[in-house]
């Protein structure tokens, strides 16, 4: 899932990412809450209307936000007091705000509003947290049952528990208890080294329902998603496409190549040869260096392209690969062969 964070997804058209073949985007609760409010995007018509995107969308809860940007953050068992990070306005949300954000903005998919615990986080912490969380998720599960069912959007729950593999298997259990449409893994990515992210997944997703959606929150690399896939995950979403394309950085199937350094200069070739995205059928490396170093920003829109293309692309072989029953050979290939060039690359 591309990320709209501000209800766009940097640099792209909403006719653009139709025609990556995206299906669903993100938007941010928190984000649009502080600027420029769910009301008026409500009567504005809704998300949907006011971003031009005829597609379902995901809104995370805010959870997330409030607790790394968020300046003077006071927890209470009713929500979070904090100023936010624009311009300090002393600002509250608790589970039944983050619904009606939600709500309002008109979303497809509504995520809980849970507790993020840093990493590291003690057992103790990550303990008090995750039970906090749960009683939250009730209070979640509450208010979208007291609305009218017409049109109501689909409901995800969060597992949290940080780093600790019982906390992972206590949360993942209550909220398949109080029942949701879809389950997701948060908490992770969040400082830990890679294999703590992986155990977090492995952790929680088996017991999670197999005939529901599962989303892990904010990853990752391009291996790191086929081995999540790989791990029985069926949802993503990363800010990496687009924020790598920003510093001059593309995805190929190989690893990643930095656009600005001095090689590529004179390089004809294409960002990947074989891509069918519309920057590599008509753009040489030559052209987009010259853009990023020119601070052109047709250099970064055209990165961008490439890198969504790159990642909906993959998702799409991975899924394929899955119906025919070949995807373990297509995970150890893909893994791989990225790793090596990246060990070759670094050395």
């Amino acid at each position: 899932m591309p990320v709209g964070t501000q209800a766009t997804v940097k640099a792209m058209t909403p006719e653009e990412l139709r025609g990556l073949g995206a299906q669903i985007i993100l938007g941010n609760t928190y984000h649009l809450h502080v600027r420029p409010g769910e009301k008026l995007i409500s009567r504005l018509g809704g998300l949907h209307h006011f971003m031009a995107w005829d597609r379902p969308i995901l809104t995370d809860s805010g959870g997330f936000q409030v607790f790394s940007l968020a300046k003077l953050r006071k927890i209470t068992e009713q929500g979070v007091h904090f100023q936010n990070h624009l311009d300090g306005t002393p600002t509250f949300i608790g589970p039944e705000t983050s619904m009606e954000i939600q709500r309002d903005l008109g979303s497809d998919i509504v995520m809980l509003f849970d507790e993020c615990p840093p990493h590291p986080c003690s057992y103790e912490d990550a303990s008090k947290s995750l039970d906090l969380t749960i009683r939250w998720a009730h209070r979640c599960r509450a208010w979208w049952d007291a609305q009218p069912e017409e049109n109501r959007p689909l409901l995800f729950g969060i597992v949290q528990g940080s780093s600790h593999a019982d906390l992972r298997e206590k949360s993942a259990r209550a909220l398949v208890e109080i029942g949701f449409d879809g389950y997701a893994v948060g908490g992770v990515s969040v400082g830990e080294p890679e294999y703590e992210m992986f155990r977090a997944i492995e952790n929680a997703v088996p017991f999670l329902p197999q005939d529901s959606p599962r989303y892990a929150m904010g990853l990752g690399t391009p291996p790191q998603i086929i081995e999540m896939i790989a791990r029985g995950v069926d949802m993503f979403d990363c800010v990496l496409p687009t924020r790598l394309a920003r510093n001059g950085t593309a995805f190929t199937a190989a690893g990643t190549l930095n656009l600005k350094n001095a090689p590529f200069a004179e390089d004809p070739s294409p960002i990947e040869l074989g891509c069918e995205c519309h920057a590599c059928r008509h753009f040489s490396r030559a052209y987009l260096r010259h853009l990023v170093k020119a601070e052109e920003i047709l250099g970064l829109r055209l990165i961008s392209i490439h890198n969504l293309h790159f990642y909906l692309n993959l998702t799409r072989q991975a899924r394929a690969h899955i119906i025919q029953g070949t995807f373990q050979q297509f995970r150890e290939s893909f893994v791989s062969n990225y790793k090596a060039h990246r060990e070759t690359s670094a050395a």
